[in-house]
């Protein structure tokens, strides 16, 4: 089967696969590939798995076995959906667990061609550390910078979760000329905050993401994954709050999932409007590039500003 659109079209359908994860790592491979298969039986042309969608989210506490689930680049699961991309004509980010080199670990996404080729590698950048996404054990920070991909369908950048909260990040994957930001993700409430923490944190989530796609003029869709994952015997849950969306240039929401189940979420992308976007709202074109080197230190300490007082 292969995907109806041809490449270089302006029309562009995109998929999510937003799924639950049980401790059954082939049992998850397995469920994504049905996903996939999903979104392409609705003529998805550019279909993205969730963060680490073969296995439960391990980082909820720091365990050296759980290195074990790393695989190499290429290994067994980017062969495995390299050969799905091939079948089915379609291009597939499918974020893995990459095994770079002894000790050095990565939490990583593989964009595969329709091709079934290796486009490209993002190794996750901004790596958390909080009670239950202890990230910083796991993952050695990305060392490749913003990448754009030039697949059959569309150029697309990937950022990976905690990366979502970055404006930088976004922005160098649409000045590079990314269409559309994919942003992979596994993030959740832990079982001890109160609802209205709940609430005020997604929508956080939604606004800085909704902000990206204004600001830069892009596609942004973030796929998230779903249920409550208790590992082991460790006392707590993390539950996924679910709701994967995508959105257009103007930051309207035009795809959303009903945020409770395992869902396939499917959206047309018309990749002309970011040029007329970019006329209307040319952000691009007013930056003060001259202004802006500051941003490569970590902090700034204020001074406060004093006029130059003057003789009388």
């Amino acid at each position: 089967m292969t995907a109806n659109k041809a490449a270089g079209s302006s029309d562009l359908r995109i998929g999510l696969v937003q799924m639950s994860c049980g401790d059954a790592v082939l049992r998850n491979i397995d469920t994504a590939e049905t996903a996939v298969r999903t979104a392409v039986a609705q003529n998805a042309q550019v279909i993205c798995l969730q963060e680490l969608f073969a296995t439960q989210y391990f980082c909820q506490s720091e365990d050296s076995g759980r290195f074990d689930l790393a695989e190499e680049i290429p290994g067994p699961t980017t062969r495995r959906f390299s050969n799905v991309a091939r079948e089915l004509g379609v291009v597939l980010v499918v974020p893995l667990f990459e095994r770079r080199a002894a000790g050095v670990y990565h939490n990583s996404a593989v964009v595969l061609d329709a091709t079934g080729e290796i486009c490209g590698v993002y190794r996750k950048m901004h790596i958390p550390d909080d009670p239950q996404f202890y990230e910083k054990y796991y993952f050695a920070p990305g060392d490749q910078g913003y990448s754009v991909f030039e697949t059959a369908f569309a150029r697309i950048s990937v950022l990976i979760c905690w990366d979502q909260w970055y404006p930088e990040a976004a922005r160098l994957a649409a000045l590079r000329g990314a269409q559309v930001i994919f942003y992979p993700t596994a993030i959740g409430w832990t079982a001890n905050e109160p609802t209205s923490v709940r609430l005020q944190q997604q929508d956080a989530w939604r606004t800085v993401q909704r902000s990206h796609a204004i600001a830069n003029g892009v596609y942004v869709a973030s796929v998230n994954r779903v249920g409550k994952e208790v590992l082991g015997d460790e006392p707590e849950s993390l539950e996924f709050w679910r709701q994967s969306f995508i959105c257009d240039p103007t930051g309207s929401v035009i795809a959303e999932a009903n945020g409770t189940t395992d869902e396939v979420l499917i959206a047309d992308c018309d990749v002309k409007i970011i040029e007329e976007q970019r006329r209307m709202w040319p952000f691009l074109r007013d930056r003060r590039v001259d202004t802006y080197g500051e941003l490569s230190e970590r902090y700034i300490d204020s001074v406060t500003f004093r006029p130059e007082s003057s003789n009388s």
